[in-house]
C-alpha cells in the first residue's frame, strides 16, 4: 500500500468515487462527465491523498489551502474535507496514516491551524481539535419583519445572481475577516465555485457606495422556504437593510431560514417577531465544527491579557516540550521554559481549545485535555480571554 497525492486527472476515479458513497445518495448512474471536470478543476490548488492498494483505493482526504482570523491574527489554515474510506477498508487505520501525512504535509507548507466538520467529533479529538461553536439557524415568517418595510433606512440593497455579484461579495468578506474571531476564507479556485455554479441569488447591503452586508440565498418553492446562507452584517443598519428586503417576500414564501454566529440574538431583531434559533449537533449529519493549532508559530504576536505561564506539551505529533507564554506586552510572546512561572500540562486539543478561547481551563481539565493548577489556570484566562469564534468559511 501506499500514499500518494492525486493530480487533478485522477481524482474522477480515485477520489470522488469514495467521497460520493460517504457523502451523497447512492447509488447513482447519472454521468455528468462535464460536472466531474469541473469539479476537479477546482480542487487544482488543493492537495488531495489517497491510500492506494495497487489500483484500488481505500481512503481518500483533501486540504483546502484557506486564511483564517485566530484573535485578530490571519494564519495560512489548512481546511480538511472530503475525508472518506472504502467500505471494506474501514477501521483499518488508513484514516489515521492518512491524516497524519496530510498535515504533515500542509504544516510543512506554513499552514499553523487546521479546521474541519467531523463524522466523529471524538476521532478527531486524538488529532488534537476541538469542538468550536455551532452557527444557529433562525427561522421566521417574513410578515413578521413587516415594521421594517416603514423604517426609514440609510442606504440600499442591490439584488442579482451570485456570478454577477461575486466580486463585491469576495470583497466584502475580505474586509471580514480581520474584524472575527475564527473568520476564515478559501484561497484559489475553491473559492470560485459558488460563482461558478450560479445557484445563489446575492442580496448586498450598501451605504454612501460601501457594501456593508450581505445574503446569499435560494428559494425552494412559491410559498416555501427563503433559505439564506450566513447573513453578514457590519451592524444593525446593515442588518436592518437586508432584513427589510427579506420581509418584502411575504405573500410569496412562508418561511424564511439564515444561518448567524452563536453569539447573534435574533429574537431581539423585533418587537413581536417570532422566530425559532436553533444550534443543531447530532453526528454524523449535523456536527459543528472542530479545529486547532499545527504549530507554535501560530501564538507569537497573538493579542493576549497580561499573563505569564509555563505550558508543557505532550502526546502530540506536532506540538512539544516546555515553553513559557508571557502576554504582558500585550501580544503573545514564546520562550524558552523558565522556572518562575506556574506550569500547565496540555494536550495539543487542550491548548487550542485556550488559543480559540472556547473553553475555560476548568473545562480543559474536566475534558481530559491537561493538569492546570489554580495559580495556573488563572495566568492562562488572562492570556487567553474566553471568545467566540465564528467559523465563516467565506467563499
Amino acid at each position: 500500500m501506499e500514499i500518494r497525492r492525486l493530480t487533478t486527472d485522477e481524482l474522477a476515479t480515485h477520489s470522488f468515487p469514495l467521497r460520493w458513497y460517504a457523502f451523497q445518495p447512492s447509488p447513482s448512474t447519472a454521468d455528468d462527465t462535464d460536472r466531474v471536470r469541473r469539479l476537479a478543476a477546482l480542487h487544482e490548488d488543493n492537495r488531495t491523498l489517497v491510500v492506494l492498494d495497487g489500483d484500488t483505493s481505500l481512503a481518500t482526504a483533501t486540504a483546502i489551502p484557506m486564511r483564517q482570523n485566530v484573535r485578530g491574527a490571519i494564519l495560512p489554515m489548512a481546511g480538511v474535507a472530503g475525508v472518506a474510506s472504502h467500505p471494506l477498508s474501514r477501521r483499518q487505520g488508513h484514516v489515521r496514516r492518512l491524516l497524519h501525512q496530510l498535515l504533515d504535509e500542509m504544516r510543512d507548507e506554513g499552514h499553523l491551524v487546521s479546521a474541519l466538520y467531523p463524522f466523529r467529533p471524538s476521532f478527531y479529538e486524538r488529532f488534537g481539535y476541538v469542538g468550536l461553536p455551532q452557527t444557529r439557524t433562525a427561522t421566521f415568517a417574513p410578515q413578521d419583519l413587516g415594521p421594517l418595510l416603514r423604517a426609514d433606512l440609510p442606504g440600499e440593497v442591490t439584488w442579482q445572481r451570485i456570478s454577477a455579484g461575486y466580486p463585491r461579495y469576495r470583497e466584502y468578506t475580505e474586509r471580514c475577516l480581520p474584524g472575527r474571531h475564527g473568520f476564515s476564507i478559501f484561497c484559489g479556485r475553491w473559492a470560485e465555485r459558488v460563482r461558478d455554479s450560479n445557484e445563489r441569488w446575492l442580496v448586498t447591503a450598501e451605504i454612501d457606495g460601501t457594501t456593508v452586508g450581505t445574503l446569499t440565498y435560494r428559494i425552494d418553492d412559491h410559498a416555501g422556504d427563503l433559505v439564506g446562507d450566513d447573513l453578514l452584517a457590519a451592524d444593525p443598519v446593515a442588518r436592518a437593510l437586508l432584513l427589510r428586503f427579506l420581509a418584502g417576500h411575504a405573500g410569496q414564501v412562508t418561511r424564511v431560514r439564515v444561518e448567524v454566529p452563536a453569539d447573534e440574538f435574533p429574537e431581539l431583531w423585533g418587537t413581536d417577531f417570532g422566530v425559532t434559533s436553533e444550534s443543531r449537533v447530532s453526528q454524523p449529519d449535523y456536527a459543528a465544527p472542530m479545529a486547532r493549532v499545527l504549530s507554535l508559530a501560530a501564538l507569537p504576536g497573538l493579542p493576549a491579557g497580561p499573563g505569564r505561564v509555563r505550558i508543557e506539551l505532550a502526546e502530540d505529533r506536532y506540538l512539544a516540550g516546555s515553553h513559557l507564554l508571557d502576554g504582558t506586552s500585550g501580544h503573545l510572546e514564546v520562550g524558552s521554559a523558565g522556572a518562575s512561572a506556574p506550569t500547565a500540562v496540555l494536550t495539543a486539543a487542550g491548548l487550542s481549545a485556550l488559543v480559540y478561547g472556547v473553553l475555560d481551563p476548568v473545562e480543559v481539565v474536566l475534558r481530559g485535555h491537561g493538569t492546570i493548577g489554580p495559580d495556573a489556570a488563572a495566568e492562562l484566562r488572562r492570556i487567553f480571554p474566553r471568545q467566540v469564534p465564528y467559523l465563516f468559511s467565506a467563499f
